[in-house]
């Protein structure tokens, strides 16, 4: 075997490095030529070579080196010219590292390193690296060790990638909460003093407000004065809103001290701070690593700690702008609560003295109209008081004023208060407050309001049984229960009682007033006074709320010198209470007569007058409304929640329902989802009258139904003027409906005599009489089928129910309207395809059902002349418990501004071509709409457009 024949069998395999090894000559390296290698550097070189895990081996006095191409990625430049080179010299920048490891190897001791740092030089410089690896002897044939084998694998990637996860995370857990933008600046700062293998050094700057100069607020591994400012490009990073990368750090600042490395940084990352897409709040200035290649990974991460603070600097500016915010509310309830004070004195002081003058007093009519004045007067005061004190509470400025009080006999004086209103609502009171051990130290102001907030509670979801109130001292603490035998809370609705404006969904109670904000206040008021508060509630089962106080006592004799007699203003303030719940107060009982007109002249009588139904919570707004409507002629009745409307419109529907939207229970919007749920009141009108304001608020109504949508306040003019012109829209439509009927009655009578005609003349043995007796005999029959439909829709439909027991088979009515228009189809050329009509029935009469297809049949084949492709499709299928019935068409389609308007009658698209009397959808749609269906158009221009009918299936056998 000649000397290539060995070095081939001895190399073979391994790739680029396989190919490399046969062409060197070995005979120029310390080892020597490969046909004189001992057997087990062959057999060593052999394992290395077929082996795809990284593997180099060192031979001999020299450690020649041997590599497979698994570690050659790991030599970078150094490769391939390590190949056949002694260690020492190719190694020289990290023989300090390996000497000592390789020392220990030829000694016989196989070792093992984790992760262990490395500087090659394998990138034009010395650079960070990190290696998992293993040592061990090689034994030659004298049994004595002649080289190293080393398997290893590079985990830089691994190590600096958790190194900067950890950076990440201890930025986002130091910046939960910065106080101030600065602040967090200053915690970032002193996060990366730690993780200077990655930040050299950095520089925090921020501006004040946009187009200010950026100052410097933190830094690192710098001094303040280590770098001029202006040598940075801060102000393009701050506008442009990019980041910069600096190469050529030393020319502009000099040599910076910086990082665990002896080299100086060289280069430099500049970034901005502040949200995406706006303009910058400040920037970021990082010494980037003399060790590290400026790579995406290093630039990623410099991009997410720039992230992590711009994210902690918006949330500081944030909390500095929500307590801006909160300090400019409290001025502003402050103010605003003087200035309200001031108009409410002049009105409550004049009204009051009005209702208590003897002298000049007020005629009945008058009287009553100034008690409702001042009750509003001095329930809008209440509610300026209540934010006035909470606004001040969430500000820390509301500061308790502790006195001496007998505590039992104050308690029991304000739950008193309630007794003749909860008794004239059947609810039983019953009060605890047996005498403290002493007088309670406690600030009377708002100890009134807790009680006082709890009680109207109470009594706000309380409709049967007791309210019971107890005050006792407890293991040092006064202990107040407050508990009722009312509607109870959902458990899910507990944790959020005592949130700001967080009112419970679907509460049954006397009213939907409120602010939201009477038990979060009184958790202020408690927690203030150091105290706690828990509620126990279960549905229908009532609700326990317990305030404990931590209150000093003191004898009563010691302290009661010192007693000060209850204000005029805490009598007041209970007034204030009184007064509004005396407005939720029960319903008026169904069918109750109303009081007749007064004869106050005020107001023109209506000329049609008609039966309103009057819903509302608030007892002042329903007897100032129903004054108003009955003074104009109207008959009214009048109930206070959703749910004896609906009681009420069964025993006797109205022609007219004008009704709160926010109440308990059943509220405005769900009142007109259950009457459109019946057939017997769909038709019947309502006007929604709302304290929300606003095209929004306007649209809402409208959308949910309302015939109108009246906001709050509103005049008596304008009221009675919405109230007559949806009577008389409502009117006029069953008075077209009857004329309708009508006209379709007299029609009825002329067409039985021609259809009798039609069934003899078909009995003709002419066959041409026969044929013309048959289509007559069709089409009289086809027409009398419609106003049979046309006659019972109008008979029903005026008396508000539209119901039919008839089921209709689908494909026979859509193979009349397919014979009746098939001279128009022939005359547009167009081709119509039933193919996808299923044996379906559909629970609504025949010739009503003839007349929805034949108006969007006939209305699709009409807008197709002139189009390339004239095509009309009908699908007829079940889906669910509905008929889906689909006209689709080749057409020229509609805009959206049309498709909004094409169920209005007599409309015509501007440029529309076609002709016709324009009712013809808008009668397709009232029809599907009476049998409880749905109708809905989809049409894109230039593309054809498409109908979809539902309506009730019926039994398809």
């Amino acid at each position: 075997m000649d000397d290539s024949e060995i070095v081939a069998r001895v190399l073979e395999g391994g790739g680029e490095m396989g190919a490399r090894m046969r062409a060197l000559d070995w005979s120029r390296t310390p080892v020597g030529p490969v046909e004189r290698w001992p057997q087990s550097l062959r057999t060593a070189v052999s394992i290395l070579l077929n082996s795809r895990f990284p593997m180099m081996i060192h031979w001999g006095p020299e450690l020649t080196q041997f590599y497979n191409d698994a570690y050659a990625p790991s030599l970078g430049s150094k490769h391939p010219g390590g190949l056949g080179q002694a260690a020492q010299p190719w190694w020289a920048e990290i023989w300090d590292v390996l000497e000592p490891m390789f020392e220990r190897v030829l000694a016989g001791e196989a070792t093992w390193h984790a992760n262990q740092l490395f500087t090659p030089n394998r990138r034009g410089f010395l650079e960070e690296a990190y290696f998992t690896l293993s040592h061990s002897p090689i034994r030659d044939e004298s049994g004595g060790i002649g080289g190293i084998f080393l398997t290893v694998t590079e985990t830089t990637g691994q190590v600096v990638g958790e190194r900067r996860l950890r950076a990440l995370k201890a930025l986002s857990e130091a910046n939960a909460s910065p106080p101030s933008a600065e602040e967090a600046c200053r915690q970032a700062a002193r996060v990366l003093e730690d993780y200077r293998y990655d930040v050299a050094f950095a520089r925090f700057y921020l501006t004040d407000a946009p187009g200010a100069q950026p100052r410097l607020v933190a830094s690192v591994g710098l001094s303040e004065g280590a770098a001029d400012d202006g040598a940075w490009p801060l102000e393009s990073v701050l506008h442009g809103g990019e980041a910069w990368t600096l190469t050529d750090v030393h020319s502009r600042v000099g040599v910076l001290p910086g990082g665990p490395w002896p080299e100086a940084p060289h280069s430099a990352r500049v970034l901005p701070l502040g949200e995406p897409g706006a303009m910058a709040s400040g920037a970021l200035v990082v010494g980037l690593s003399p060790r590290r290649p400026l790579d995406a990974e290093y630039f990623n991460f410099l991009g997410l700690v720039a992230a992590q603070v711009s994210t902690a600097i918006a949330s500081a500016r944030q909390s500095e702008a929500a307590a801006a915010l909160e300090r400019a509310k409290l001025d502003f309830f402050s103010n605003v609560s003087h200035e309200l004070r001031t108009p409410l004195t002049l009105l409550l002081g004049p009204l009051q003295d009005a209702l208590a003058d003897t002298t000049h007093p007020l005629p009945e009519a008058q009287r009553e109209r100034v008690e409702w004045a001042q009750r509003g007067a001095q329930r809008l005061l209440k509610l300026v008081n209540t934010l006035l004190d909470f606004s001040r509470l969430e500000a820390g400025r509301l500061q308790a004023t502790p006195e001496w009080t007998d505590l039992s006999e104050m308690t029991a004086g304000l739950a008193s208060s309630f007794e003749s209103l909860l008794r004239r609502e059947g609810v039983h009171l019953r009060v605890d407050c047996p005498p403290l051990p002493g007088l309670v130290w406690v600030d009377r102001e708002s100890w009134e309001k807790i009680v006082l907030n709890l009680l109207s509670n109470a009594f706000k979801f309380t409709f049967e049984g007791e309210v019971r109130v107890s005050l006792h001292w407890r293991e040092g603490r006064v202990e107040l229960e407050v508990a009722d035998t009312g509607t109870g809370i959902a458990e899910a609705e507990l944790p959020r009682l005592f949130e700001r404006f967080h009112q419970v969904r679907g509460a049954r109670g006397r009213s939907m007033e409120g602010s939201g904000i009477g038990l979060a206040l009184v958790h202020e008021l408690v927690v203030l006074h150091g105290g706690d508060i828990r509620v126990d509630s279960a549905l229908g089962r009532g609700s326990t709320f317990r305030v404990r106080l931590p209150a000093p006592l003191a004898p009563h004799h010691s302290q009661s010198d010192e007693l000060r007699p209850l204000s005029s203003e805490a009598s007041a303030r209970a007034t204030a209470y009184l007064q509004e719940a005396e407005g939720w107060r029960g319903r008026a009982p169904l069918g109750a007569p109303s009081a007749p007109p007064s004869a106050r002249g005020a107001r023109p009588l209506s000329r049609g007058g008609g039966r309103v139904l009057l819903v509302d919570d608030n007892e002042d707004m329903r007897s100032y409304l129903r004054s108003l409507l009955e003074e104009a002629g109207y008959t009214v009745e009048a109930v206070a929640d959703g749910t004896s409307a609906l009681e009420a419109i069964r025993l006797r529907r109205p022609e007219l329902v004008l009704s709160d939207v926010m109440m308990p229970g059943l509220d405005g919007f769900a009142l007109i989802s259950a009457l459109k749920a019946d057939p017997r009141t769909a038709s019947t009108p309502v006007i929604l009258l709302s304290a929300r304001a606003g095209e929004e608020a306007t649209v809402e109504g409208l959308a949910a139904g309302a015939y109108d949508y009246l906001a709050k306040p509103f005049s008596a003019r304008e009221l009675l003027a919405r109230v007559e012109g949806t009577l008389k829209a409502a009117r006029a439509r069953a008075d077209l409906d009857a004329f309708a009927g009508r006209i379709a009655h007299d029609m009825h009578n002329l067409l039985t005599p021609l259809s009798m005609i039609g069934a003899q003349v078909r009995t003709s043995p002419d066959a041409r009489m026969k044929r013309a007796g048959e289509r007559l005999d069709r089409t009289t029959r086809r027409a009398l089928n419609l106003l049979d439909g046309m006659l019972a829709f109008s008979r029903t439909a005026s008396a508000g129910q539209v119901s039919t027991s008839e089921l209709t088979p689908v494909p026979f009515v859509v193979a009349d309207v397919a014979e009746d228009l098939q001279s128009l189809r022939e005359q547009i050329q167009a081709e119509l395809d039933l193919n996808g009509v299923e044996n379906v029935r559909v629970a609504i009469p025949r010739g009503l059902l003839y007349v929805l297809l034949l108006n969007l049949v006939s209305n699709a084949f009409k807008f197709m002349q002139g189009c390339a492709t004239r095509r009309v499709e009908v699908l007829a299928h079940a889906s669910g418990d509905r008929c889906e019935l689909v006209v689709r068409d080749t057409g020229p389609g509609m805009s959206p501004e049309v498709r909004e308007h094409i169920f209005e009658p007599f409309y015509r698209a501007p440029g529309a071509k076609a002709s016709g009397s324009g009712i013809g959808l808008a009668t397709v749609q009232r029809i599907v709409h009476a049998y409880g269906g749905a109708v809905v158009v989809e049409s894109v221009p230039g593309q054809g457009t498409a109908f979809t009918v539902r309506l009730p299936l019926g039994d398809p056998r």
